[in-house]
């Protein structure tokens, strides 16, 4: 591994260094903290998309059977009359979830009225019950259409959250501190190796003052 670019082998960038390598180490375990939760979390989303969508698949599969039904028993041109002007309307609203940094969407929804039979736009007369009961599985469906909506959507943040967090922690894990530790290395070599050179320095020169007070060669 290489040492640090421009690094000076002083003590004061060796204390630098050291207290830079125990930060690198710190954020390591937190972001290898964060990384477990967050796939904690999204094994746990996985799992309820699944359910999600096998249940809104099944509840569209009815509806579609109950409008099939429905179809054959009413004229085209009733069936198209009786759902051109619907009465109900509905709002969706978006609030903002933080999990583990992530921003997770939660739907809600709200209907101009809170008329249950306002979502039949339609008499009675001329229509078939068929119809009426694919509406009524569509309007609980909707439901968990939202919810599919948002588990989706959160998979899909949770994983480029892992993604760039397992970078993160494989830069730290890898380059990082391998690197930091060797620059501490090399400056703590290069330390003795000038203290070294500064005590062998200093016994010449001790050497050579003896030599000239006392005319004493050693």
């Amino acid at each position: 591994m290489a040492v640090m670019s421009d690094v000076k082998p002083t003590r004061m960038e060796l204390k630098k260094t050291k207290a830079r390598l125990k930060t690198a180490v710190r954020g390591h375990k937190l972001l290898k903290d964060k990384r477990d939760e967050l796939m904690r979390q999204f094994l746990l989303t996985v799992r309820e998309n699944k359910a999600l969508r096998q249940k809104v698949e099944a509840g569209l599969a009815e509806a579609m059977e109950n409008m099939a039904r429905a179809s054959r028993l009413m004229s085209p041109e009733i069936l198209e009359q009786s759902l051109l002007c619907p009465k109900q309307s509905v709002e969706v609203d978006i609030e903002l979830k933080n999990i583990m940094s992530v921003n997770i969407p939660e739907y809600s929804f709200r209907t101009r009225t809170d008329a249950a039979e306002d979502i039949y736009s339609y008499g009675y007369a001329m229509t078939s019950g068929e119809l009426d009961e694919t509406l009524d599985k569509l309007a609980l469906v909707f439901r968990d259409m939202l919810e599919l909506a948002r588990a989706e959507k959160s998979m899909q943040l949770m994983a480029a959250e892992i993604e760039r967090t397992r970078r993160r922690v494989n830069a730290l894990e890898y380059v990082m501190i391998p690197q930091m530790e060797e620059t501490i290395r090399y400056i703590s070599m290069k330390l003795e190796e000038n203290e070294r050179s500064t005590i062998t320095r200093l016994m010449k020169v001790k050497d050579q003052i003896l030599q000239d007070a006392h005319n004493f060669d050693y």
